[in-house]
């Protein structure tokens, strides 16, 4: 964390270095970028959204300004861009058609990775009896990921209304005959933060303790535990408030203290996905490269740049992942942990490079203050307990004020027209 510390002031001084790249292109403008001759990108963007396009439902302007240099003059994107989100609770058109509103630019549902778009591979699952938590079209979500026989938080309390005791005003005023004909639950999946973190809590901790059927009780609780598939690790998130938000990982963090807690032992994950994934980043990786093809691109894409505004997420990721390209050019990606993971096409991906914009979760501290520094104790490992802490993963390629700054600096070191 201390070298992300050193980060701080590159925010202040990241205009100046705008405004350098611009004088380094000489005839090189915005207009010369609309001519025919231009080559086939060998580059492409992954692009966080909240805190790097977006602040809850405004768009930062800086977005806009992205976007007229990444579009050409017949409205098709220069260059393969993949939105790469941890949130969940929405279906992948219609937060394509959310983005294509605010951007102006079109953007195809098969452009969008929502936390829990790669859990489509993982088929074992797909015909299991699995109870699902988030909000918004949970079941709708599940569904397009594969999975055919969801049960929801809702339904799991319709029929055991014993079990949801917290809300006073929500407990059966009698007691109520049980159930028994419902079926047995195989797993957990869990899609997003839900409303009722109570109630969620609750339920999911019933279902596996008693290895799927809550209405009964088991004398020890059953280790390995049923499958639990979760996605968005994010402790935090930024909106429109002044301060950060609880995210997924807040929930998770909560379901993990409450199993340990209750049995000793740990929470365990079959599939646990979103930034700072590999596997998330595998996902987009194919879609950069689909997304080539459907164009008419030929040239390999080599160099990818993600930019984000959360560093234990889109940083930790985007360098983990570079890490991965590299090990496994000589045979080494199980030594990070990617072992096992989705085979895809043979990847020409070269580099995976981090950009951190100071428009969401990082801001840097006091970045017109003139006072000396000072030593300051290393902030808190925000990340998720199953990635381990580094702080060189941590540290950002390059750190700029916002996108439109990013993709100034990616069209410099591609050599492209800005």
């Amino acid at each position: 964390m201390a070298a992300l510390g050193r980060a701080v002031g590159l925010c202040g001084r990241a205009a100046h270095v705008a405004a350098g790249l611009r004088g380094r292109l000489p005839g090189r403008g915005y207009a010369a970028a609309r001519g025919p001759a231009e080559s086939p990108p060998t580059f492409g963007f992954l692009l966080d959204i909240d805190g790097v396009l977006v602040r809850g439902h405004k768009v930062i302007p800086a977005a806009l300004e992205a976007f007229r240099r990444l579009v050409n003059s017949q409205g098709q994107l220069r260059v393969p861009v993949v939105f790469v989100t941890n949130a969940g609770n929405i279906l992948r058109h219609s937060k394509a058609q959310e983005l294509s509103a605010l951007l102006g630019c079109k953007v195809d549902p098969d452009q969008v990775i929502l936390s829990h778009s790669p859990m489509k591979l993982f088929s074992q699952y797909h015909n299991k009896r699995m109870l699902v938590s988030g909000q918004g079209p949970v079941v709708e979500n599940a569904q397009l990921l594969g999975f055919q026989n969801v049960v929801t938080v809702d339904e799991l309390r319709t029929a055991f209304p014993v079990l949801d005791m917290v809300d006073l005003e929500r407990r059966p005023k009698s007691t109520p005959l049980q159930k028994s004909d419902f079926p047995a639950i195989e797993g957990v999946l869990l899609l997003g933060e839900p409303v009722r973190w109570e109630t969620s809590l609750q339920l999911i901790m019933d279902v596996l303790l008693s290895n799927g059927n809550p209405g009964t009780g088991l004398a020890t609780a059953p280790y390995p535990h049923l499958p639990v598939l979760a996605s968005n690790m994010d402790l935090l998130w930024m909106a429109e408030a002044k301060m950060p938000r609880f995210g997924h990982g807040t929930f998770l963090l909560c379901l993990e203290t409450i199993y340990q807690k209750v049995t000793g032992r740990e929470l365990r994950y079959e599939g646990l996905m979103g930034k700072p994934s590999i596997l998330t980043y595998q996902y987009a990786e194919d879609l950069i490269r689909q997304q080539a093809e459907r164009r008419g691109w030929a040239t390999p894409i080599q160099n990818l740049y993600a930019v984000g505004d959360n560093p234990m997420s889109d940083v930790y990721g985007a360098n983990l992942f570079h890490q991965y390209l590299q090990m496994s050019k000589h045979g080494g990606a199980e030594k990070i942990g990617a072992g096992g993971l989705w085979k895809q096409q043979p990847s020409a991906t070269q580099n995976c490079t981090s950009i951190l914009v100071c428009t969401g979760v990082y801001t840097p501290q006091n970045p017109g203050s003139t006072d000396p520094a000072q030593e300051e104790a290393a902030p808190p490992f925000h990340g998720h307990r199953d990635f381990s802490f580094s702080p060189g993963l941590m540290e950002a390629s390059h750190v700029v004020n916002d996108i439109s700054e990013a993709v100034q600096l990616v069209f410099h070191r591609e050599g492209w027209a800005l």
